[in-house]
């Protein structure tokens, strides 16, 4: 499985649109390992350009802080599970979290 953080320095960033890079992740589900890792620079954010990007980089799951209705819908129409409301901290403990079952999500800390 593949897994999209929107980051900014080094840590998850609060509102995917705003991040600086993605860092992708190749995790095997069933050890709950991480198998490789690496981080890009996106396109120009602008409506439907992210969903669209991350598709073709093979990302099944974005893991973000806060994502708008419509982003998500988008991110829903390329095949792309979303997880919102996790926290601000390194993307590998968000990663572990995630496929060990542990992360603990908030609110949706975006409201457009």
């Amino acid at each position: 499985m593949r897994i999209a953080i929107p980051v900014t320095k080094g840590k998850l960033s609060a509102h995917f649109g705003h991040c600086k890079k993605f860092f992708l992740v190749d995790a095997d589900p069933e050890s709950k390992m991480i198998m490789t890792t690496k981080t890009l620079t996106p396109p120009a954010h602008e409506p439907g350009v992210l969903p669209r990007w991350l598709h073709e980089q093979g990302a099944e799951i974005i893991i973000a802080g806060g994502m708008g209705q419509r982003a998500q819908q988008l991110f829903s129409e390329q095949l792309i599970t979303v997880v919102t409301g996790a926290p601000c901290e390194d993307p590998d403990k968000i990663v572990q979290w995630y496929l060990s079952g542990d992360l603990r999500t908030g609110a949706n800390v975006c409201d457009h």
